[in-house]
């Protein structure tokens, strides 16, 4: 087994675990990924650009109110100040990084604006890859920096607890060759939970592991049944799904059904551009009626969709399909985690030596929804403060011993959980769903021994989601209860939880007297 050790682990290459370990140049630094820098994270997927109150006319206050009228009670109105009122700061040192966003003949940066915006505030790059810009300057800033040694060709499945506090954690390079790494602190930057459901916009990597390895060595966890589903992903049969931008909607593109009708402005007054999961279950409630819907771009991007929007574009051509002359066929789509690891103003979790940034990670800045395009800014500002924070822990004497790993099996399962997610937990959600999905989940988790360390991971992710929907009993954001479709006052709090009190929930639910069968189901495919 190899074994390194280092000042700082961070586990994940996009957006937010680059800028973490950029900004710690005094320390060596470990970036453990999946893949090269950018090709596994949803940050570099990011078409739709990052939002910041840089234009003449807008403020962070305003960027401030946007960002918690849409988080329907529960955004953490620190949390929002604090990406607001840093991010103009953090678009600084992304151009200084050398990203090259639009702009205008002038000089000026191109803004955009998308659903819930009150101003034009999106910044873009080459049109619609934006994400992929972002990542590539950060990927070559990594390239150039002598502190940073980067392993694009490893899983991290656990984190390594000892007297409270992490110290490190347990990887499999992609040839099977085991990996421990040691640090003195480790910053946990795996992404979101999307790919575990059957319709997603994200890269197979985003599948909820970091989720599960930070619940396992104790850490709180906040808000985990708040998953945003994107209206308008790309339905041509491809897995994770293209995505069309929703900047496509901020440029006057519509939404029809398969008559050709437009039906937004019946169901919100902002119409294509009213909050995503009000999009997302107006387009839901008809294709699960059997109906197809479209997003029609001809009038208002036309000819010059190619140049304007060339990633979208591309997408479409490679499906056959000319968007300057045809609808767009889209369907909703897991796409982001309002919940995660519950942190602090400065990323830190609940556990000794652990931070969290990114989609992993819980801020309370995007409550019950998030703004478009706060994700990309959320994820830079708070990667710079975890740096910062880390800058300011006094040195510790950490002693680098490993317990024993665990051993595991090989089964994996993820498509058939990916197919039960999404029918349980996915637009709508209602109680019978949720429970026979978490049976389900429960019962697979019997026989774990047979599964490898990746899939434990993403049932475990999964179980906790499923409790959490199963629990909060009203109907707010991107979470939908079909039995519960009214807002309760009383449920305007966050869910902060434990995998211990996860557990202690299901157990009430006297889940064990189901599980028989899908016991006895998975001993068949084992």
């Amino acid at each position: 087994m190899e074994r390194l050790e280092t000042d700082v682990l961070v586990i994940g290459a996009g957006a937010a675990g680059l800028v973490s370990a950029l900004d710690l140049e005094m320390y060596d630094v470990v970036v453990l990924a999946k893949a090269p820098a950018g090709e596994g994270s949803s940050s570099a997927w990011a078409q739709g650009g990052i939002a910041a109150a840089v234009g003449k006319d807008d403020h962070p206050a305003h960027h401030k109110r946007d960002t918690l009228d849409v988080g329907v009670e529960l955004s953490c109105e620190k949390a929002a100040h604090v990406i607001t009122y840093e991010g103009p700061a953090l678009i600084d040192a992304l151009i200084n990084w050398g990203v090259n966003f639009d702009r205008t003949d002038e000089g000026d940066l191109c803004l955009g604006r998308e659903a819930a915006h009150s101003f034009r505030r999106i910044l873009h790059a080459d049109g619609d890859s934006t994400g992929k810009e972002i990542m590539r300057a950060l990927g070559q800033a990594v390239q150039n920096s002598d502190h940073i040694r980067l392993i694009s060709d490893a899983t991290a499945y656990d984190l390594i607890e000892k007297n409270g506090r992490v110290i490190g954690a347990r990887a499999s390079r992609h040839d099977g060759q085991k990996v421990t790494i040691f640090a003195k602190a480790v910053v946990m930057a795996t992404g979101g939970i999307g790919s575990l459901f059957g319709y997603t916009t994200n890269p197979e990597e985003s599948c909820g592991e970091g989720l599960a390895m930070a619940a396992r060595v104790g850490a709180k966890l906040a808000d985990l049944e708040f998953v945003q589903f994107h209206p308008t992903a790309i339905d041509v049969g491809v897995k994770p799904m293209p995505l069309a931008t929703e900047a496509l909607r901020g440029e006057g593109a519509h939404l029809i059904d398969s008559r050709g009708v437009r039906f937004m402005p019946s169901v919100h007054k902002d119409a294509e551009l009213a909050p995503r999961d009000v999009v997302a279950r107006a387009i839901w409630r008809r294709v699960k009626a059997g109906e197809k819907v479209y997003l029609d771009c001809r009038e208002a991007v036309g000819a010059d969709f190619k140049n304007r929007f060339p990633t979208v574009y591309g997408y479409c051509m490679e499906a056959g399909l000319d968007p300057t002359t045809h609808p767009i066929p889209v369907t909703p789509a897991a796409h982001y985690h309002m919940g995660g690891v519950d942190v602090d103003l400065n990323g830190r979790t609940s556990v000794d030596g652990l931070w969290a940034v990114g989609e992993v990670a819980c801020t309370g800045v995007h409550g019950a929804n998030r703004l478009a395009s706060n994700s990309l800014l959320e994820a830079v500002v708070f990667g710079r403060r975890v740096a910062k924070d880390i800058q300011a822990v006094k040195a510790i004497d950490v002693k680098f011993e490993d317990a024993n790993a665990e051993t595991s099996g090989s089964l994996d399962l993820s498509d058939q959980l990916a197919s039960v997610l999404y029918g349980a937990a996915g637009v709508e959600r209602h109680e019978a769903g949720l429970y026979t999905a978490l049976v389900k989940v429960v019962g697979w988790e019997e026989k774990q021994d047979s599964f490898s360390p990746s899939f434990k991971n993403k049932l475990m992710a999964a179980k906790m989601i499923l409790a959490c929907a199963l629990e909060r009993s009203e109907s707010r954001g991107g979470h939908f209860r079909s039995d519960y479709p009214d807002t309760d006052a009383e449920q305007a709090h966050r869910s902060k939880t434990s995998l211990k009190e996860i557990d202690a929930f299901i157990r009430g639910l006297n889940i064990g007297v189901n599980i028989q069968g899908t016991i006895q189901s998975c001993q068949t495919l084992a």
